[in-house]
């Protein structure tokens, strides 16, 4: 805290010392409000999962706190906050501390880079996808933290099981992105969405482009429910066998950023996918209207919010769906399926940019029958 506040003081010392201060101050808020709004995403979170579990499964689900069960998140937070925070004797105690804490931040630091609405963007990085890939590779080392640290057979499974299967699948979610990027040479995600507008509505998304980025959009997505450890890629943490996984011995608020860093893991890959395929918060009704320009990034920031809880909700019903798989065959599926199904899709986007000189379907169409 010493450093923090001694480089802020360095850093805008042509500031006075109040107006330090109220930098200082508002810089906390902004951080209260956005662990807040992170909290209460991650408890409705868990409240739509359950939910959604219930339907499929036929059964009940929520129904006690709150209409239709809607505040049982409230109840289970005030649980995590009031449980006792436990650490082992056994652990490595700095390393075990401090394992939630990393793999939240790399969660958190992952929103920055998304481009929400035209003009909503927190950092325009011209690297952002590039960033967003870095950024969420350190939530691994996280996890190999906690499993490392937990000195339990059960967390340490989880752990390598955790490291083999996302630093494994990071490879298929890196080079579909690829195909993505030959088309808009750019890395930038403000640009990446711009460049899927245009009069053919959503036919413009890059989903849509060529036969190759459509197939890379379900590699993607594949590879993202693995690297989130969502069902049926949910072997680190599988309760069958390893009792919880690398968090094991966690509890109270400390296995809650853990959950509250998977769920932030969720919101980014889904919205990575809207970014790249799915004309990110572009809608062609929204882009036609002549509006005032607030209320028009608000209509984009609702269009791109709806289609990132789409796949979200695409992703809880794959969890309630399919029977989890086997290490091998999950394995398998990285390095004999996805694999080589990513790369023919770089070289087919490639030949098909050179061939018809970048022009995606709808254009061909057109062109063919005008």
């Amino acid at each position: 805290m010493q450093f923090a506040i001694q480089w802020l003081v360095d850093k805008f010392s042509f500031l006075s010392p109040i107006s330090i201060l109220l930098l200082i101050s508002l810089m906390f808020i902004v951080g209260t409000v956005v662990l807040l709004l992170a909290m209460l995403y991650e408890g409705l979170g868990t409240y739509a999962l359950r939910k959604i579990g219930g339907d499929i499964q036929v059964r009940i689900g929520p129904n006690r706190v709150g209409p239709v069960g809607l505040l049982q998140f409230l109840a289970d937070g005030v649980k995590l906050f009031l449980k006792e925070d436990i650490v082992p004797t056994v652990v490595d105690k700095k390393l075990f501390i401090l394992a939630p804490f990393i793999t939240f931040a790399a969660s958190c630091a992952a929103f920055v880079a998304l481009s929400y609405s035209d003009r909503l963007v927190i950092s325009n990085l011209n690297i952002g996808l590039f960033y967003l890939l870095a950024i969420s590779s350190l939530v691994v080392i996280g996890v190999i933290m906690a499993g490392w640290a937990s000195n339990s057979k059960w967390s340490l499974l989880g752990g390598m099981r955790a490291a083999a299967q996302i630093v494994s699948y990071e490879i298929p979610i890196g080079l579909s992105l690829l195909s993505v990027i030959l088309i808009t040479q750019s890395l930038n995600m403000g640009e990446i969405i711009r460049s899927q507008s245009g009069g053919w509505g959503i036919l413009n998304w890059h989903i849509f482009h060529n036969p190759f980025v459509f197939i890379s959009f379900f590699i993607y997505f594949t590879a993202a429910l693995a690297e989130v450890n969502q069902t049926p890629f949910d072997l680190p943490e599988t309760e069958s066998e390893l009792v919880a996984g690398y968090f094991t011995e966690y509890s109270g608020m400390r296995f809650g950023f853990f959950f509250m860093a998977e769920w932030g893991e969720i919101f980014i890959v889904s919205a990575i996918a809207v970014t790249l395929f799915l004309g990110g918060w572009q809608l062609p009704i929204i882009n036609n209207l002549d509006i005032h320009i607030y209320l028009k990034n608000l209509l984009q920031l609702g269009v791109f919010l709806g289609k990132t809880f789409l796949l979200i909700y695409l992703m809880l019903w794959i969890r309630w769906t399919l029977p989890r798989l086997r290490v091998d065959q999950i394995m398998y599926m990285c390095w004999k399926v996805l694999l080589p199904f990513a790369f023919f899709n770089i070289i087919g986007t490639g030949l098909w940019l050179l061939i018809f000189k970048g022009k995606g379907i709808p254009e061909l169409v057109i062109q063919l029958f005008s």
